[in-house]
């Protein structure tokens, strides 16, 4: 059979929808009846291709016309049930157009209107018809399941978290209390070696009677060096840092170089550790180890502890007397002078010099003398071989204290008196330095550097050359110096120690004998 456009076949009948018909319009509508055409006025449709007209059951979508919930229709009955504004569900029937019919009850199910029709074609059928609802859409569901499952995995995380980090705490604390345990456990043993009660003054002085005199054994050292307890920071240098330490009570400290300060490390140790090295105005060596932590090494070397600190920070707050100034310059002349002076025998000491002296390396003892520290950069001289244990770079130490000869390059590194030399000129500075803060008829300097205002406060090689070598200058000197007896002879004293022609400058031998006499007319007790 043949149909038009938009012609739809329901049970062998043929309907048309007209295009643009919107198919809701239908719902309301009951047809008309079929009525026959007369001769000539078109193609005649066969009986058997009319459309019947039924009778539905109508509730919520009743024409005007109805009679007790009747109406006619020649399409089809129809039952829908949506939900309204509130998520009520809604059950309405009635009839449905012919026209388009098909279509509207063909209608899939909307979830997103939540509508659901139903057809049927015979008499009062869509009684009996129950739509159903259909289900709500899963996008509806995808936000609940969503933060479901992060609320699921968050959870999970927090808790393999928790957990790597509660196995992560008993490995250490395992690992620390076993630590520990060895570490007492050493203690224990290493008591053989240093008896309870040994204090490091008689153990030292054990040492130095009973053995070449290089200092304590190693391995006490090594035990020493397990057993010190670090308390706090005190100062911080080029090479490493200083700290406060206890041992058995006792204070002392300890110096932790810079790993890759390994070379300055050993050669300080070896130059503490050679035989009669030991002088009261030199800093009390105790012991040096490698001591390792298991994340990194320690290269430790323990002295003896001075609370008063260096001469530097001394000098900044407080002033001297004449006695001061002279017990302070003849103790470091006391050991300059064991330095520089080789001892001969069997066991003798080499001749040292150490090429940084400045008031930083100087420290304070709690007599009113100082003794000199940190000789990193020592130099030995061995008459046997006549040969100079130095390193080959002539230009070390700090600038502001260099002499002349270093500066300008013409040191002769192969001749250790010329090394001597320049720690005559470095050690004038430092007596420059506590002239400036000795009072005299109630008038004292502040604390500077030598050539503080001749330089920068961190001044360069080409800084101290020009000054020092190229223009001849030399710290300045207060007019008052020369109005009183002791600093002027200090300041005579000082002037033969910095001459620019090293071969003119004063044996440190020389300097420390004027000042025993300077010392002796005071009647200074030392």
């Amino acid at each position: 059979m043949d149909c038009d456009i938009f012609t739809v076949i329901i049970k062998h009948n043929c309907f048309s929808l007209s295009p643009g018909q919107n198919p809701d319009h239908m719902l309301h509508g009951t047809g008309h009846k079929h009525e026959s055409r007369k001769p000539g006025d078109g193609p005649t449709v066969a009986p058997e291709d009319a459309a019947r007209f039924l009778s539905c059951y109508c509730s919520g979508h009743c024409p005007e016309d109805h009679k007790n919930n009747t109406c006619e229709t020649n399409g089809q009955c129809f039952a829908i049930i949506e939900e309204d504004e509130n998520g009520e569900a809604i059950l309405t029937s009635g009839c449905m157009k012919y026209e388009g019919s098909h279509f509207q009850c063909k209608d899939s199910p909307r979830a997103q209107t939540r509508r659901t029709i139903e057809c049927c074609d015979t008499d009062f059928c869509n009684r009996d018809l129950q739509p159903t609802l259909p289900p709500p859409m899963d996008t509806g569901e995808a936000p609940g399941q969503l933060a479901h499952w992060l609320a699921f995995l968050i959870s999970m995380t927090v808790c393999c978290c928790t957990l790597i980090c509660i196995t992560v705490v008993c490995y250490y604390r395992y690992k620390w209390q076993t630590e520990r345990q060895r570490y007492h456990r050493d203690l224990e043993q290493d008591e053989a070696f240093i008896p309870v009660g040994e204090s490091l003054k008689e153990l030292i002085n054990q040492s130095q009677s009973s053995s070449s005199g290089s200092g304590l054994p190693l391995l006490v050292q090594r035990t020493i060096a397990k057993q010190i307890q670090m308390v706090r920071q005190i100062g911080k240098g080029r090479y490493g840092e200083v700290w406060l330490g206890r041992w058995r009570g006792e204070k002392v400290a300890v110096k932790v170089f810079f790993t890759r300060e390994e070379a300055s490390w050993f050669r300080e140790t070896e130059i503490y550790q050679t035989v009669l090295m030991r002088h009261e105005n030199i800093l009390g060596f105790i012991a040096a180890d490698i001591k390792g932590t298991g994340a990194f090494t320690q290269l430790l070397l323990i002295t003896d502890y001075h609370e008063n600190g260096s001469l530097y920070d001394y000098l900044k707050f407080t002033t001297l007397d004449t006695q001061s100034l002279l017990r302070l310059a003849y103790s470091a002349a006391c050991a300059l002078c064991h330095l520089h002076t080789e001892i001969y025998g069997t066991q003798g000491k080499p001749a040292i010099a150490h090429r940084d002296l400045k008031s930083k390396n100087i420290l304070m003892k709690k007599n009113g003398t100082c003794c000199i520290a940190d000789l990193g950069l020592a130099v030995k001289f061995n008459s046997d071989t006549n040969e100079v244990d130095v390193p080959l770079s002539t230009r070390v130490g700090t600038r502001r204290y260099m002499a002349p000869e270093v500066l300008g390059e013409t040191l002769n590194k192969n001749h250790f008196q010329a090394y001597i030399m320049a720690d005559i000129y470095s050690y004038s500075l430092i007596i420059w330095e506590m002239a400036r803060r000795c009072v005299t008829g109630g008038i004292v300097e502040d604390h500077q550097l030598p050539y503080y205002e001749m330089v920068p406060a961190e001044p360069s090689f080409e800084d101290m050359l020009e000054v020092v070598c190229v223009k001849g200058l030399r710290p300045t000197v207060s007019n008052r110096w020369n109005g009183d007896e002791c600093l002027r002879a200090m300041l005579k004293l000082m002037s033969e120690c910095w001459a620019h022609n090293p071969a003119s400058r004063l044996t440190i031998l020389r300097v420390k004998k004027t000042l025993a006499k300077m010392v002796e007319s005071q009647d200074i007790k030392i």
